[in-house]
């Protein structure tokens, strides 16, 4: 893979999808205006648009139109957002960075960093529905459930919730990984789960994706365990050592950091062999898992 290639890629994918969240958020003069500057200061703020370049490029494997997979891709990473939102508040992570820059809480305040949080979420599903998105009803309505499943508490809520029981519990590492699965891999896996709904795709290429998916959430979450341990804060665009100060178990402290790279790069390993029945039409996605392994921030 050439590194500043496909950079480069990500960025024009993330500059599209910016442009369409910046057309979803229009700002105007009514005295509510506040919450949406604060929903497009934490969603247009910069990130490196993982999961929107998930959702295009699944979509793209099934010849879905650019407009269609933008909005959902839009929609993903508003909910995505909206977690950050809530995860940076005093009640929860207690972070004053991130992306580089003050969190929302921090920029506002606490009150209005919770409804742009809550809007974002709302916004999402909008958006899912909308006749834009898919002329399908079938299909809009598939699409809402499936993010509402990877959002909730079967999906990022409960393993955010089981992330503040580790502060206080030893978690074992199936109890870890099924915490990362949860907190951050349902919202990583419905990526490719939306990208194959749009695309109406058969049962086959909706399991390769899901298993390609699984295995890129968890090598993710592996690499953003050893950046809080290895990155530095100006370049991860955020707090680092917090996990270990604050006690928790992850995969570094449980395996040390060479073992879990090296999990890592065998689970990005197993991700690129999944896509195989798409052959080189699913190069991109095979690009990111390696981008992830690769990435210092």
């Amino acid at each position: 893979m050439d590194l500043e290639n496909f950079k480069a890629e990500m960025d024009r994918d993330a500059r599209a999808v910016d442009a369409v969240m910046d057309g979803l958020l229009p700002l105007h003069d009514d005295p509510e205006v506040r919450v949406i500057e604060a929903m497009r200061y934490s969603l247009l703020g910069g990130g490196k648009r993982v999961r929107p370049f998930l959702v295009k490029h699944s979509a793209d494997l099934f010849g879905v139109s650019v407009r269609a997979s933008l909005r959902a891709a839009a929609a993903v990473e508003m909910v995505h957002c909206y977690s950050l939102i809530h995860d940076d508040l005093p009640a929860m992570d207690d972070d004053e960075l991130r992306r580089g820059r003050a969190t929302c809480h921090v920029e506002y305040d606490e009150a209005t960093a919770i409804l742009a949080g809550d809007a974002l979420l709302t916004k999402a599903f909008e958006v899912l529905a909308g006749d834009e998105t898919h002329s399908d009803p079938r299909v809009r309505a598939d699409l809402v459930l499936a993010l509402a499943k990877a959002a909730g508490a079967e999906g990022m809520v409960g393993g955010q919730m089981l992330d503040l029981v580790a502060e206080h519990n030893d978690l074992t590492m199936p109890e870890i990984t099924r915490l990362q699965r949860m907190k951050t891999g349902a919202l990583i896996a419905v990526c490719c789960e939306i990208g194959a709904l749009l695309g109406k795709a058969a049962e086959s290429q909706h399991l390769a994706l899901n298993a390609y998916a699984h295995d890129l959430g968890l090598a993710f979450q592996i690499v953003d365990d050893l950046l809080d341990v290895e990155g530095d804060a100006a370049v991860v665009g955020k707090a680092t050592g917090k996990d270990a100060a604050a006690g928790k178990a992850t995969f570094v402290s449980l395996l040390g950091a060479d073992r879990a790279r090296a999990q890592a790069r065998m689970l990005v390993d197993q991700a690129v062999e999944h896509l195989a029945i798409f052959a080189e039409k699913a190069d991109p996605l095979k690009n990111l898992a390696l981008f992830v392994f690769e990435r210092r921030a």
